[in-house]
């Protein structure tokens, strides 16, 4: 298991944010604009099956156009082994982009770099738009390759990077070629940048943290960051049910980590040095198996049988989260507190999805969230647009909570210097 640092809490950036150059007010009239976003979006049989990435791009698309840019959009797609692959072309989300933005002049050009590229990019005219192909074709993305991330350079005049949920790699296109254009953030990366910044570094207090998850080895980092940033923290699925067996609990065949009981009792103890309260639930829904129709029954907390396992959080425990969340101004959450894939063990995170979107939409509370499961329960209640911020980011949402800097985050600091 990986070993708590008990030292006095550190910024989850230590670079200075203020650094980084932003394309509000930027002259882009006839500049090549290379705009690298994520599109890592699924596609089946060649029909981009949720736009909800793209989408989030287009205010910085569309605003770069109307200065009269021609932009060229970068993206990964997918983990292609060798070359090209059909599955993992760019082409569909080209196709995508310009049944979106109707009007606008959308092309696809087959590579990212050389003769085919060059040829695509010097076709275009102010105000029109292409989609270069996946930037995995090629090995010097993924190896940070200098060379590579000249070639990219020279397509461009100006270089903006939108993709914060690519930010935690150090990839030519987010990295390296920052050094050979002048260098901004979209106004997605700003965007996260600030609503995480503002849960993390100067949230309005009383703040809380919800994580939920079903391992505490995968969030180790993360929970001993939030411990000493909330006021409380409030721990949901598999993760309660080890910090609960830490504390003696019987849990019956619920999900546990034996081996991570040093680490919890670590991260407790870290809680209680930083004057964070951890909030277990005090009443569980149980059943023999995890599907969905499954028997369940509500139990307490110290009344779980021995032949069956938590599936989510009890009424209980929803009622009091609901009265704690009336407490806070803002909430930070990352992950479900129950098994809400299956029918109906999603009714706990579904219950507290809905009272904090009724409290955000209000004004009464500022909720950021992010995390793939979280995004989909969001989702599912039809909440998304009620949260004050909903980041796209995976890897790099947790990355920042653990308080590790982002090389791309980094990368245009150091441009904007």
């Amino acid at each position: 298991m990986n070993q708590i640092d008990n030292s006095n809490p550190k910024p989850s950036s230590k670079v200075d944010l203020s650094r980084i150059k932003t394309i509000e007010g930027l002259d882009v009239k006839g500049k090549r604009v290379l705009v690298r976003v994520d599109f890592n979006v699924p596609i089946q049989d060649g029909v981009v099956g949720d736009t909800t990435r793209i989408e989030r791009v287009l205010p910085t698309i569309k605003t770069l156009l109307a200065g009269g840019a021609k932009v060229i959009v970068l993206s990964h797609l997918g983990r292609p082994k060798t070359g090209t692959m059909t599955d993992t072309s760019l082409k569909p989300i080209a196709d995508k982009i310009a049944e979106l933005m109707q009007g606008t002049k959308v092309s696809f050009i087959g590579d990212c770099v050389g003769d085919v590229a060059k040829r695509g990019v010097d076709a275009l005219a102010p105000g029109e738009l292409a989609v270069l192909e996946n930037l995995r074709y090629h090995d010097g993305e993924k190896q940070n390759d200098v060379s590579f991330a000249k070639q990219l350079a020279a397509l461009g005049d100006i270089y903006v990077n939108d993709a914060f949920s690519t930010s935690h790699r150090a990839h030519a296109s987010v990295e390296a070629i920052t050094e050979f254009l002048p260098s901004y953030a979209g106004l997605l990366m700003m965007a996260e940048i600030k609503a995480l910044g503002a849960a993390l570094e100067h949230p309005e207090r009383p703040v809380m943290a919800i994580a939920g998850g079903s391992k505490v080895s995968t969030k180790i980092a993360v929970l001993t960051n939030l411990t000493a940033r909330m006021d409380a923290l409030v721990l949901g699925g598999g993760m309660a049910s080890t910090f609960l067996f830490a504390q003696g609990v019987e849990i019956g065949k619920s999900l546990c980590q034996p081996e991570a009981v040093p680490t919890v009792k670590a991260i407790m103890a870290r809680a209680k040095e930083f004057g964070c309260e951890i909030i277990l639930p005090k009443d569980f829904v149980v059943a023999k198996e995890l599907k969905a129709g499954a028997e369940w029954q509500v139990c307490g907390v110290n009344d779980i049988p021995p032949d069956l396992m938590i599936v989510d959080i009890g009424p209980q425990t929803v009622a009091d989260l609901k009265k704690r969340f009336a407490e806070m101004k803002t909430i930070l959450w990352n992950g479900p507190v129950g098994a809400f894939e299956y029918d109906p063990f999603g009714e706990g995170t579904f219950a507290l999805v809905r009272e904090a979107a009724k409290l955000a939409k209000a004004g009464k509370l500022t909720v950021i969230a992010g995390g793939g499961d979280t995004v989909a329960a969001l989702n599912i209640t039809g909440t998304a647009d009620d949260f004050t911020y909903v980041s796209t980011a995976g890897g790099a949402f947790l990355e920042w909570l653990e308080g590790r800097e982002l090389p791309a985050v980094v990368a245009l600091t150091k441009a904007g210097a």
